[in-house]
């Protein structure tokens, strides 16, 4: 399927979709069929916030292991660092958030 859009309404659907983190054709696609069915789109706000939670988390995870592998690569040189524990402190509690969110999702999934 085609649609044709002038610049400003591609605009503004761009813009809608941006608003809740979806791709623009996601978005045209599930306010088309929202519209067909003549049902009102499901917002699903809570489930973006759990999605945004686990992008900041993946994020943290991420880092950390850039950290832990510069650490790793420091005592393979020979040198011991103290910042060693810190990002093993850092990993735990990102493995924490990590768990409480899937939790989370459990409970909110039927």
């Amino acid at each position: 399927m085609y649609i044709l859009l002038s610049e400003d309404e591609h605009a503004a659907v761009s813009r809608a979709a941006e608003r809740e983190r979806l791709a623009t054709a996601a978005w045209a696609a599930l306010t088309l069929l929202a519209a067909a069915s003549g049902t009102p789109r499901a917002e699903n706000n809570e489930m973006r916030e759990v999605l945004q939670a686990v992008m900041q988390a993946r994020g943290q995870a991420q880092r950390i292991g850039v950290n832990l592998n510069q650490a790793v690569a420091a005592l393979n040189s020979g040198e011991v660092s103290s910042t060693i524990q810190w990002y093993a402190r850092a990993a735990a509690q990102t493995v924490r958030k990590l768990d409480d969110l899937a939790e989370e999702l459990r409970r909110r999934l039927p």
